[in-house]
């Protein structure tokens, strides 16, 4: 979801740069591949480690989540996102979310896209899903995922959309086709796991994994 559907990574950025700014240091790039896809214990842990803030997790994700309050309701869709999906629904292929939000944030993100998302029919928040022991690039999240399709897909069968090198690794271990949609920053040389790697989910040509072609069905579920 995170900076594939919509552009919180960048309001991820400005909220953990304004708690790292308070000590003096730097939220990187380099940084915030490393975390992203993570459950939000997990990179609030990395976080502090890194820049050995003076914080535990909990006062970490205390102090980013009032950040996050003003930010999250303004996120915007990514482009060819909402395209993609409603092609999706209107031919009925099963569409899934896996995202390592929590549901409180999930909720916050979408006020203003809640018809979009709710053409995602099977959806999973890893920092809230008991289920979800481990985070990308683990594959438990897009496991756990896929078995809520009520066709339940062998793993091939399951296209996944990511924009994290930890998300392509976790596609991976999971023995899924992944179509990846980095940050224009990000060396894409990191990521061979990745089935595809697109500039924009504008550029997206279902018919290149045997969905329609915005005229034809195939039975390919989605993540």
């Amino acid at each position: 979801m995170d900076g594939l559907i919509l552009n919180t990574e960048d309001l991820y950025t400005i909220g953990f740069q304004k708690v790292a700014s308070r000590f003096g240091k730097e939220f990187t790039f380099a940084l915030k591949c490393k975390i992203m896809g993570q459950k939000s214990e997990e990179f609030a842990a990395s976080i502090i480690e890194d820049l050995d803030l003076p914080l535990t997790v909990e006062e970490f994700l205390t102090e980013t989540r009032l950040v996050f309050q003003e930010l999250f309701p303004e996120s915007k869709i990514m482009p060819g996102v909402e395209k993609l999906i409603r092609h999706l629904h209107q031919h009925k292929v099963p569409i899934g979310l896996a995202t390592s939000s929590s549901k409180v944030n999930y909720d916050l993100k979408v006020q203003k896209h809640t018809q979009l998302f709710d053409l995602l029919e099977y959806k999973t928040w890893g920092s809230s899903d008991p289920l979800v022991k481990r985070g990308k690039p683990y594959p438990d999240i897009f496991q756990i995922a896929a078995a809520k399709f009520p066709d339940n897909p062998a793993p091939e069968k399951v296209l996944v959309f990511e924009d994290s090198i930890n998300g392509v690794r976790a596609a991976h271990s999971a023995g899924m086709q992944v179509v990846m949609v980095p940050d224009p920053r990000l060396d894409r040389t990191l990521a061979p796991e990745a089935t595809l790697i697109l500039n924009s989910m504008e550029d997206f040509q279902p018919e290149l994994f045997g969905l329609p072609s915005f005229s034809n069905v195939s039975p390919i579920s989605t993540i």
